[in-house]
C-alpha cells in the first residue's frame, strides 16, 4: 500500500472523538493520552529511522500528529 492509498483510507475513517487508552489511568485521561501518543511516536520514529520507507515515514508523521494534538489538549487543560 502506497502513502497516497493510506491517506485516502485514513481519510475515510470517521472521527468518533473517543480516547482508547492502553494503560490504566495514572493521572488524567488527557495526560495518559499524551503519554501513550508520545510512546507511539517514539516507536514510529525508531521504525522509520531503521526502515527508511515512505510508509514508515507516513506512520511516524501520523503518530507525531497524534502526539501534538494530545499535547495541545493537555496544555489547554493546564492553562
Amino acid at each position: 500500500m502506497g502513502v497516497d492509498e493510506l491517506r485516502l483510507l485514513l481519510d475515510e475513517v470517521p472521527d468518533t472523538r473517543e480516547l482508547v487508552l492502553r494503560r490504566p489511568e495514572r493521572s488524567s485521561a488527557e495526560h495518559s493520552a499524551w503519554s501513550e501518543a508520545h510512546d507511539e511516536a517514539a516507536g514510529a520514529y525508531r521504525a522509520w529511522r531503521s526502515q527508511r520507507t515512505r510508509e514508515a515515514y507516513a506512520a511516524y508523521r501520523a503518530a507525531q500528529d497524534r502526539e501534538d494534538a494530545a499535547q495541545d489538549i493537555l496544555a489547554a487543560q493546564r492553562g
